[in-house]
């Protein structure tokens, strides 16, 4: 399958995050279909660059969203009340751009983007 109206999220596992954020990529992209990688915290995982197992994971799972699906974007998430990064929020947003730095440095050719989600469910894109 090679479409391209695919978008793609590196985004939590936190069920209550991801109906905003699909709407969210749906309605600033235009786009049908959202390819969601979820891990507990990613934007933490990639930050910190400690498991290069999981690291690998993600990039595969990036990598087949690009190449299988034409995605032209990549978001990469953090929310409030997160179980898997407990951080505050500016330790998030730090890890948010931290791990864009990340995924830039796999050389896909992307669009790549920040997302938070506050404690109302809101997203809001870093700038």
């Amino acid at each position: 399958m090679n479409e391209s109206n695919f978008v793609t999220a590196i985004n939590c596992m936190d069920g209550r995050v991801q109906i905003p954020v699909i709407e969210y990529l749906k309605d600033t992209c235009s786009a049908k279909y959202v390819d969601m990688i979820t891990e507990p915290g990613p934007n933490k995982i990639i930050a910190e660059r400690k498991d290069d197992t999981i690291l690998d994971s993600i990039r595969k799972r990036v990598e087949i969203s690009i190449t299988r699906h034409a995605s032209k974007l990549v978001a990469i998430v953090g929310h409030h009340d997160c179980a898997g990064n407990p951080g505050e929020k500016k330790i998030q947003l730090e890890h948010i751009t931290a791990a864009i730095k990340t995924v830039k440095s796999w050389d896909f050719d992307v669009k790549l983007v920040g997302l938070w989600v506050d404690e109302n469910w809101k997203v809001c894109e870093l700038k």
